[in-house]
């Protein structure tokens, strides 16, 4: 799976309380670092729900994710990781937990509510990951090929975020998905009388709220 990088951020941050979208949504964003043995460490996204669960991209952590040693950055702490629930190719989403008390106060007081609405295309959103913030837009899966849409079927426009990162209601600062992976962008135009599909970009696919909250296990809701 390829994992890509924030190439821009755009837009303009807006100030909730005294806070940035920055500060106040970043905080959930954590690193989630993987140890493979014979491996190099591997470092990617994911995002604090609350209640010591981490939601990050299954491709992250890999199968067999017992092998895997996980370990979560978050709020200057180094923590070891429980591997909850592990997903797959087809749901890419695995559930982690650390150890809630081991955070300072005031993040074991913070949840990270899921987006209960679908996401419409249109709709501002942040992209959020330890390091940065980018703004873009939901955008229809129109933009797909026709033989990609039944899957991938949450996007954002712009290729900005990595896989794990979090996918925020720039207005509603309610969690919208997790970044899973780049899908094709095509452009159509007529040719001799044909439509004709040509990739000009890509665009960004997140596995959706409703998806994560059927993921998780019932004693990880709330």
């Amino acid at each position: 799976m390829v994992i890509f990088v924030v190439l821009a951020t755009t837009g303009i941050s807006t100030s909730v309380c005294g806070l940035t979208a920055d500060d106040s949504l970043r905080i959930y964003a954590v690193n989630v670092v993987k140890t493979t043995p014979f491996e190099k460490p591997f470092t990617g996204y994911g995002i604090y729900l609350g209640k010591g669960a981490v939601i990050t991209a299954a491709h992250v952590i890999g199968r067999w994710g017992f092998l895997k040693d996980p370990h979560v950055l978050i709020a200057g702490q180094y923590l070891p990781a429980k591997i909850v629930k592990e997903g797959s190719e087809q749901t890419d989403v695995t559930l982690l937990s650390i150890d809630e008390m081991r955070l300072p106060a005031s993040l074991q007081l913070r949840r990270n509510p899921l987006c209960k609405q679908p996401p419409q295309v249109g709709e501002n959103v942040i992209v959020i990951d330890p390091d940065r913030t980018a703004y873009t837009q939901i955008l229809s899966p129109l933009f797909i090929a026709p033989k990609l849409r039944w899957r991938f079927n949450t996007l954002i426009r712009d290729l900005v975020g990595a896989s794990g990162s979090g996918v925020f209601n720039a207005e509603k600062r309610c969690l919208m998905g997790i970044l899973s992976r780049r899908v094709p962008k095509y452009e159509y135009r007529q040719q001799h009388g044909s439509i004709i599909a040509e990739s000009v970009s890509s665009a960004g696919y997140f596995v959706s709220a409703s998806e994560i909250a059927d993921f998780i296990p019932p004693e990880f809701r709330f």
